[in-house]
């Protein structure tokens, strides 16, 4: 039994680090792109650390991407900047990818 109470604990502690490393590669997805749209859209450094931090709690609202995409095309859209659904995924496609890099390459 010690060997299969083993087991099963290592696969817990696998699931849940997977689970953590998911859940702050997608943070650090949306705050990447909180500051892509920020630099779009010509905050001040100021509002651009606040817009940032939003578009991560955005986030919060419902499960999937669907709630982060709908603010960056509303923000960006109110604030003049042409864009369109395809660009806002096409960009959260390419922050997540530098998300996993700056993360793999933290630990």
């Amino acid at each position: 039994m010690t060997t299969f109470d083993d087991r099963e604990r290592a696969f817990e502690t696998k699931f849940a680090r997977d689970e953590d490393m998911a859940f702050r590669i997608t943070a650090r997805r949306n705050r990447l792109v909180g500051v892509w749209a920020a630099e779009l859209m010509k905050l001040t450094p100021e509002e651009t650390g606040s817009y940032a931090t939003s578009v991560v709690q955005a986030d919060f609202e419902e499960a999937g991407d669907d709630d982060v995409i709908r603010k960056l095309l509303g923000d960006m859209l109110a604030a003049g900047v042409e864009t369109d659904d395809a660009t806002v995924r096409e960009a959260l496609s390419a922050k997540t990818v530098e998300a996993r890099r700056q993360l793999m390459a933290s630990e």
